[in-house]
C-alpha cells in the first residue's frame, strides 16, 4: 500500500502533468530543486503545510489533497450562462486511438489531445510496457513505440481502472502469440459483457481465457474474410478494425458501429495506410497492412458528446450561448428532438474539423423562458445515426424544464435509468417505471442539495446540471467520475457565468 507521503507525491505528479510542467519549470516556479521535485513525488520528502500551500498556488489548485485525491463542488445556482464554450476533442475516441498507435512502429503525434483521466491512465499503461509517451505544446501528443514491448511489466492498477484497456487486444495481437490483460474497469453500469470481443477476436485466431484478475490471451493468426459482430459495440468495432489493419488480407465486418469514435478511428488508420471503406455505416471493408512504419500526425475531432452537455446545461438554466466546432452530423437527432420541442437553435456556415474530414458548426442555443413541452413519444438511444446512447441522459434535466411527461427509455444498459433518480434530491419529479425506463414529469422547480456522485460520468454530470439551475448553494461529493471524462468541466462551465468553486480534501 502507498504511504500518506507516496500519495501526496503521486497528486502533485497527476496535478503537474495536466498543467503540461515539467519537474524542471514546476521546481523553478517552486523555487525549488528539481531533484526535491522528483523526491516530492515519489513520497521521500515530508511536506510542511506552508510547502503544501505554496504548492497549491504553483499548480492553482484550492488545496492539495491527503486523502485519495476526493475532489468536491460548491455550485452556487441560479445564474443564467453566457457567452461562448470551444469544444474539446472527443475523449472516447481518443483512448481508443492511443490503443491504435500501437499498431505503428513509426512516430504518431496527435493534436490539442484531452487531458483527462481515461487518457493519463492508458499512457500510464502503455509507458509500463515500454512507449514513449511526450506532451508538447498546446496539448499535442508524441507517441513512439519501441520494437520489443514489456508486457510483463504492464501497469496492472492503472489497466483496471478503465475499459479501454481490452482494445489493447486488436493492437497487440499481430506481433505476439500470448500476452496477459488485466480484467477491465470503468464506469459502473450494471453487466457490461466482454463477450463480444471474445467471439469477434476468435475470428483472426485469438484464444482469450479468463483467469483472476486477467485474461490469458493466445494467438494464431489468421484472416476471418467475413465476419459478423456479435454485438454493434464501439469498442469491440475498434478492437476488430485494430485486428484487421494489419492483417492483408481483406475483411468484412457486419453489424459494425457506425458511431463518431470509430469514424474518428477509421480517419486515423486511413492515414497509417489501412485501406477502409464503409466508415459510418454497419458494413466495413478492410484492407490491411502486414507492417506500419509511418511517422504521421492526426487531429481527432471535437467531442459531440460535450456539445449535449453544454446544450443541456445552457437548456436547463435557461440560457442563450454559443457552442463552438460542434460536429453537428454526429448530434443530428439530438438537435432534431430539440427544436420539435420548442428550443431555437441557430448553427452557423459548416467548416472542416482539423483532420479534414467531419463537418463541424457553430451552434446557438437560445433562451426558451419556460415554453418547451414534451414529446409524445418516449426518447431512447440506438445505434449511429440514431440517438447516442451517452446523449440521453442529458435529456433528463432539459425534459425537467419541459411542461409535461417525458418517458426516457434507456434500453442498452441494465441499471443507468436506475442512477436517474438521483435527480430527485435537486427536485426534479421522476417516477422509475423498471430498471430501463423514466418518467420525468416538468416543469421542475430545482432545489439546492448536498450529493455524492453517483459512480457513472453521465448521471453524475446531471446532478452538477441540476445544481447549476437551483437558487442557492449545492454540494456535489466525490466528482472523480466527472473528472474521468471531463477534467475541467467546473472551469469551463465558470468561463459561461457558472459559480463552482472546486474543493479539495484534506
Amino acid at each position: 500500500m502507498p504511504t500518506t507521503n507516496e500519495k501526496i507525491g503521486q497528486l502533485i505528479a497527476q496535478v503537474r502533468q495536466e498543467k503540461g510542467l515539467t519537474q524542471a519549470a514546476f521546481a523553478r516556479r517552486l523555487n525549488t530543486s528539481q531533484s526535491a521535485v522528483n523526491r516530492m513525488e515519489h513520497g521521500r520528502q515530508n511536506l510542511s503545510m506552508e510547502t503544501l500551500g505554496r504548492i497549491s498556488d504553483v499548480l492553482n489548485k484550492q488545496l492539495i489533497s491527503l486523502s485519495s485525491g476526493a475532489i468536491n463542488l460548491r455550485i452556487e445556482g441560479g445564474h443564467e450562462l453566457s457567452g461562448e464554450i470551444t469544444l474539446k476533442t472527443s475523449k472516447n475516441a481518443a483512448v481508443a486511438l492511443l490503443c491504435g498507435s500501437l499498431l505503428n512502429y513509426g512516430v504518431t503525434r496527435f493534436k490539442s489531445f484531452p487531458r483527462i483521466e481515461e487518457v493519463y491512465r492508458i499512457i500510464e499503461v502503455l509507458e509500463s510496457i515500454g512507449v514513449q509517451v511526450k506532451w508538447l505544446p498546446d496539448n499535442d501528443l508524441e507517441i513512439r513505440r519501441p520494437k520489443e514491448l514489456q508486457l510483463d511489466k504492464l501497469d496492472a492498477t492503472a489497466a483496471r481502472k478503465t475499459r479501454s484497456v481490452l482494445m489493447l487486444i486488436g493492437s497487440l495481437l499481430h506481433d505476439y502469440s500470448s500476452f496477459k490483460i488485466p480484467y477491465a474497469g470503468g464506469c459502473k453500469l450494471g453487466t457490461r459483457t466482454v463477450e463480444p470481443h471474445l467471439f469477434a477476436l476468435e475470428e483472426f485466431g485469438v484464444d482469450i481465457v479468463a483467469k483472476t484478475g486477467h485474461y490469458n490471451v493466445t494467438v494464431k493468426k489468421k484472416a476471418p474474410g467475413d465476419m459478423v459482430l456479435y454485438e454493434s459495440g464501439n469498442t469491440v468495432t475498434n478492437n476488430v478494425l485494430f485486428a484487421a489493419a494489419r492483417t492483408p488480407e481483406t475483411t468484412h465486418i457486419q453489424a459494425a458501429s457506425g458511431d463518431y469514435m470509430v469514424q474518428d478511428l477509421c480517419y486515423f488508420l486511413q492515414k497509417l495506410g489501412v485501406d477502409i471503406e464503409g466508415i459510418g455505416s454497419q458494413f466495413l471493408t478492410v484492407k490491411g497492412v502486414a507492417d506500419i512504419k509511418k511517422n504521421v500526425t492526426y487531429a481527432p475531432t471535437e467531442d459531440p458528446i460535450e456539445a449535449m452537455l453544454f446544450i443541456s446545461a445552457a437548456v436547463t438554466t435557461n440560457s442563450h450561448i454559443t457552442i463552438k466546432r460542434v460536429p453537428y452530423r454526429w448530434i443530428g437527432l439530438e438537435l432534431l428532438k430539440l427544436r420539435k420541442m420548442g428550443l431555437k437553435i441557430e448553427m452557423s456556415d459548416s467548416y472542416k474539423a482539423a483532420n479534414g474530414m467531419v463537418d463541424l458548426a457553430d451552434i446557438t442555443i437560445f433562451k426558451h423562458n419556460g415554453s418547451l413541452h414534451a414529446l409524445p413519444e418516449k426518447l431512447h438511444p440506438n445505434l449511429f445515426p440514431g440517438l447516442n446512447p451517452d446523449n440521453l441522459p442529458y435529456f433528463v434535466p432539459i425534459a425537467a424544464v419541459c411542461h409535461g411527461r417525458t418517458l426516457i427509455h434507456d434500453w442498452m444498459y441494465e441499471n443507468r435509468a436506475l442512477y436517474y433518480t438521483e435527480m430527485t434530491k435537486v427536485g426534479v419529479q421522476v417516477e422509475l417505471a423498471d430498471p430501463h425506463r423514466a418518467y420525468i414529469t416538468g416543469p421542475t422547480k430545482f432545489s439546492a442539495a448536498d450529493v455524492v456522485c453517483p459512480p457513472a460520468l453521465r448521471p453524475a454530470s446531471l446532478l452538477l446540471i441540476g445544481m447549476l439551475a437551483a437558487q442557492g448553494n449545492s454540494i456535489l461529493r466525490n466528482v472523480y467520475t466527472i473528472n474521468r471524462g471531463y477534467e475541467d468541466l467546473a472551469m469551463r462551465l465558470n468561463s459561461l457565468g457558472a459559480h463552482i468553486t472546486v474543493l479539495h480534501e484534506i
